[in-house]
C-alpha cells in the first residue's frame, strides 16, 4: 500500500511500519519456513513499488504470484484484515499491469539470451564445469571472440568446441593447452544442458532488460513476472538466468547514486539455489554485483527459507529484512533461529529468538531503514494483504495478457542467423569441396597420365607390330623371290632340254 510516498508494508500492534523508497535500493531479505507467508509479502511489496512506478522483477516458482494480474477477492477474513491495518479510506481490490514471460515460451512471452551474452563463467556456472574445463571455455570463447564468430545458439558453441579441438595443436601458442579430455567433458554437459531446456533458452531474438524496465500509461511500474514453476525443476538455468539479468543491468544501466527511489527492483524466490554448489569465482561474481548494483538504483529482495542459505558476505548488504515464522526440530535448525534472530538489531521489549518460533501465518519481524539509513529496531507484525488475488490468476487471463502484449510479438518466434556454427559449416564445405575437386583433378591427371601411356604402348606395339610384319614380308618376298627363281631356272632348265632335243632332231633328224 502505497501512500504519502511511502509503502505501507506491516502493522506492529497499532504501529505502521514503512519501506521507504529512498532506502529501497539497498536490498532485503524475506525469509521463513513453507507456508508462514513469503510469497503474499512479496506480492505486498511488488504492488507497492509498482505503486511508486518502480519496474519490478519476480520469479513465480509456485503460480500463485500471477494473482497480481487480478483484482483480490472480498471476503469476512479480508474485511477484518482491511479494518485492523485501517485501510479503510483506501482501500480497493485491483489488478496490476503484468508482463509474463517463460523460459519455455508457454505460460509466457519466451525468453531467450545468447550463448555470448552469458559470458564463459556463468556459462561454466550452468555447465558446472571443473575449473580446468571453465579455462577451456574461456579459450573457446576467446578463440569464437578473435576470429569473428559469434556464438547465439547451443550448436553455435558446439562447433565451436569441435573447431578448437581440431585445431589445438596451432591454437596452443596463442591461447594455452586444450585437451580432447576437456573438450569431451563441456560437449557432455551441453547434452545435459540440452535436455534440460538449454536448447529453446538460447537463441535469438535475445531479450532486452530494457523491455523488463518499463512503466504504464499510468505511471506504474509493470510488473514483469517468469514464470518458473517448469523451470524450477532446472535450477542452475533457474538461478543462472537471474545472476545475468542482475549483471545485465548492471552493465548497462548509469550511475544515479542514491535516487528518489529505485530504477527497477528483483525479487529472487528460492534464493537459495543461486548460492548451492557455486564456484568461488561465481560466488564474487554474485557479491560483486549486490554491492555494486545499488548504485545503479536496483534493489534485490532475495527469498528463501533461512537467512542461513545466504552467504554472510552477501547476507551484509541486504538492509530491510522481513523474518517470517521458522520451525526448529532439530540442533541445527536451533542454530539457523538464533542466527536469524541475531541479524536484527536488538528491541530491548523483544525476544527475537522466541518470537520467530512463535510467529504465525502472515506475521513477521520486521527491520527497514528509516530516513538516515539505519536498521530500525525489530518488531513484530502483520503483514498486510495484497490488493490482487492471493491465488494463481486465471488462464484465460494469463493468455488475454500475453496476446494483447507489444512484446509478444517481438519475442514469439525464434530465429536463427548466420553465426558461427553457419560459418564454420560453410568453411567446411568449402574445404571438402575444395579437397574433392583437388581429389577429382589428381584423378583426372592420373587417368590422363595413364591414357597417354596406354597410347604410347598401343603406339610402340603397333610400330613393333608394324616392323615384325615388315620383316614377315621382307622374308616372304625373298622366300618368294627363291622358290620363283629356283622355278624359273627349273622351267628354263626343262624348256631348255626340250629346245635343245627339237634342235638336235632339226639337224640330225630321227635317228631311227
Amino acid at each position: 500500500m502505497f501512500s504519502d510516498y511511502k509503502a505501507y508494508i506491516a502493522n506492529a500492534q497499532g504501529k505502521k511500519l514503512y519501506l521507504l523508497p529512498r532506502m529501497a535500493n539497498r536490498h532485503g531479505l524475506i525469509t521463513g519456513a513453507t507456508g508462514t507467508g513469503k510469497t503474499v509479502t512479496m506480492k505486498v511489496l511488488a504492488e507497492s513499488f509498482s505503486d511508486m512506478g518502480v519496474p519490478v522483477f519476480l520469479a513465480d516458482v509456485k503460480g500463485d504470484v500471477s494473482g497480481l494480474a487480478e483484482p483480490g477477492v472480498d471476503s469476512e477474513g479480508m474485511q477484518k484484515r482491511i479494518d485492523r491495518f485501517d485501510l479503510r479510506e483506501c482501500w480497493d481490490y485491483h489488478g496490476y499491469a503484468v508482463t509474463f514471460w517463460d523460459i519455455f515460451g508457454e505460460k509466457g512471452i519466451p525468453v531467450r539470451i545468447q550463448v555470448s551474452d552469458m559470458g564463459p563463467l556463468m556459462f561454466s556456472r550452468l555447465l558446472g564445469l571443473t575449473e580446468v574445463q571453465t579455462g577451456v571455455l574461456h579459450i573457446v570463447y576467446r578463440v569464437a571472440d578473435d576470429n569473428g564468430l559469434e556464438l547465439i545458439d547451443l550448436k553455435d558453441l558446439r562447433a565451436m568446441l569441435t573447431y578448437v579441438s581440431d585445431n589445438r595443436a596451432n591454437l596452443v601458442t596463442t591461447y594455452g593447452n586444450v585437451t580432447p579430455q576437456s573438450i569431451g567433458a563441456i560437449q557432455r554437459a551441453l547434452l545435459r544442458l540440452e535436455d534440460e531446456g538449454g536448447n529453446i533458452f538460447f537463441g535469438e531474438p535475445s531479450i532486452s532488460v530494457s523491455d523488463l524496465l518499463r512503466v504504464d500509461e499510468n505511471g506504474h511500474g509493470l510488473l514483469n513476472i517468469l514464470d518458473s514453476t517448469k523451470l524450477i525443476q532446472s535450477p542452475l538455468i533457474y538461478s543462472t538466468f537471474l545472476i545475468w539479468l542482475v549483471s545485465e543491468l548492471f552493465e548497462r544501466l548509469p550511475e544515479v547514486g542514491d535516487p528518489e527511489k529505485p530504477k527497477a527492483v528483483f525479487f529472487f524466490d528460492e534464493a537459495h539455489l543461486l548460492f548451492q554448489n557455486a564456484p568461488k569465482a561465481f560466488l564474487e561474481k554474485i557479491v560483486q554485483l549486490v554491492k555494486l548494483i545499488r548504485s545503479k538504483g536496483v534493489g534485490i529482495y532475495f527469498v528463501s527459507q533461512s537467512p542461513s542459505d545466504i552467504p554472510n558476505d552477501v547476507l551484509a548488504q541486504l538492509s530491510n529484512r522481513i523474518q517470517h515464522g521458522l520451525r526448529a526440530y532439530t540442533p541445527s535448525e536451533m542454530k539457523a533461529v538464533k542466527a536469524a534472530a541475531n541479524s536484527f538489531r536488538p528491541n530491548p521489549a523483544l525476544d527475537s529468538e522466541k518470537e520467530i518460533l512463535s510467529l504465525g501465518t502472515g506475521e513477521a519481524l520486521v527491520s527497514l531503514l528509516d530516513e538516515k539509513g539505519i536498521p530500525t529496531m525489530v518488531e513484530r507484525a502483520n503483514i498486510l494483504p495484497p490488493q490482487s488475488l492471493m491465488t494463481p490468476a486465471q488462464e484465460e487471463t494469463r493468455k488475454s495478457i500475453m496476446d494483447n502484449d507489444p512484446l509478444f510479438t517481438s519475442y514469439q518466434e525464434a530465429v536463427d542467423r548466420y553465426s558461427a556454427y553457419e560459418k564454420l559449416k560453410d568453411e567446411t564445405d568449402a574445404r571438402e569441396q575444395a579437397e574433392r575437386e583437388e581429389a577429382e583433378q589428381k584423378a583426372l591427371a592420373k587417368q590422363e597420365a595413364e591414357e597417354r601411356k596406354a597410347a604410347a604402348r598401343q603406339e610402340a606395339e603397333q610400330k613393333k607390330a608394324a616392323t615384325a610384319k615388315k620383316k614377315q614380308q621382307s622374308a616372304a618376298g625373298k622366300a618368294f623371290k627363291k622358290v620363283a627363281k629356283t622355278a624359273t631356272n627349273s622351267l628354263l632348265d626343262r624348256v631348255g632340254r626340250k629346245i635343245g632335243k627339237a634342235i638336235a632332231r632339226g639337224i640330225f633328224g630321227n635317228w631311227r
